[in-house]
């Protein structure tokens, strides 16, 4: 099961932490997994590159976790209240996708928030 676990502050998703294999298939042919990490890296892109924001994350190459945080999506931290909100939308459509998924997933995903200071 992959438990991914995302961050607020205030009201503001500003990252998630993916950890853990979903078990829909074996590694390597999961399409499960393989959604995750395109979304997921779709999202660091997009904030990276779309909306030129910094975006630390780590990714553990043994096992696959992931660790993603977007200080731009707090006010905080970021004076420009669009590029604030964009960052922050981005994250929160990324947990509203996944969601979606867990509806018929639920026993490969566990999703939840969590209100968290940086």
């Amino acid at each position: 099961m992959t438990t991914i676990t995302f961050y607020k502050s205030e009201g503001f998703y500003y990252g998630f932490e993916e950890i853990g294999h979903t078990g829909y298939g074996e590694s390597g042919d999961d399409v499960l997994c393989a959604a995750l990490s395109s979304m997921t890296m779709l999202l660091i892109n997009a904030i990276e590159v779309s909306y030129a924001s910094s975006v630390d994350y780590v990714i553990d190459e043994k096992t696959t976790d992931i660790k993603v945080i977007a200080k731009s999506a707090l006010p905080k931290y970021e004076s420009d209240e669009k590029k604030q909100y964009a960052v922050s939308g981005l994250i929160q459509a990324y947990y509203f996708q996944l969601m979606d998924l867990l509806e018929d997933n639920y026993e490969y995903l566990d999703v939840k928030e969590v209100e968290q200071e940086i």
